[in-house]
């Protein structure tokens, strides 16, 4: 199959594809999309459709290994509704969120040695009943604490193809995102990777403050 195929003379996998992604209620990835297709190789249709779709009003895009159809970002004026976002994150919530997506897999323990106070529990189920942030396993190290990764929905929230496209500090300061206290973030986060090299238990210093404490 030619791209040329994809744009003007689809096959009938390349309708199956686009019939399936239209259909779908979440995301795909490609192999879901496949096993739907009765085992058939889709990345060539895959590619073909997302070139098909460049500069349409409608776009094919890759989020985290899986596809689907967004508006494209410049019309998105057009469709916005007025309305509350009934997802605002609270301020601890954001850097809790901010260090899971920079330095996942992270335990509880770790995120609090960055941040300097605790986390209470509350915060974390947030994010998790939000879908961006999920259970990633444990630890092995003494107490296989839990850890901590972002979600493809976050991905796809955010319009990140991958946490490679993370903005870098650099970006959040140019962009005025980031004041006083997020620089004192910064500089915690950057000693992030000896924190990971050590274990963090009860015994590694001075108590943690708690957020209700430090507000």
């Amino acid at each position: 199959m030619t791209l040329r195929q994809a744009q003007d003379e689809p096959d009938d996998l390349v309708r199956a594809v686009e019939a399936t992604l239209f259909a779908a209620e979440a995301p795909m990835t490609a192999e879901a999309i496949s096993t739907h297709l009765g085992g058939a190789d889709v990345r060539e249709a895959l590619a073909g459709l997302a070139a098909h779709y460049t500069g349409r009003g409608v776009q094919l895009v890759e989020r985290g290994k899986r596809w689907h159809f967004q508006t494209a970002p410049d019309l998105a004026h057009l469709l916005r509704r007025e309305r509350e976002d009934v997802r605002r994150l609270s301020r601890a919530a954001t850097e809790v969120l901010a260090i899971v997506a920079y330095h996942e897999p992270v335990s509880r323990a770790e995120v609090e040695a960055i941040r300097g106070v605790q986390t209470a529990k509350g915060t974390l189920d947030v994010l998790l009943e939000a879908g961006w942030v999920r259970v990633a396993g444990r630890r092995e190290v003494p107490g296989r604490p839990v850890i901590y990764a972002t979600t493809p929905e976050f991905l796809a929230h955010f319009g990140l193809a991958s946490r490679k496209d993370l903005p870098g500090i650099d970006e959040l300061r140019a962009a005025g995102l980031l004041d006083p206290v997020e620089d004192a973030l910064e500089a915690a986060l950057a000693e992030v990777g000896a924190a990971n090299e050590t274990e963090v238990g009860a015994d590694s210093g001075a108590p943690l403050a708690s957020e209700e404490e430090s507000a």
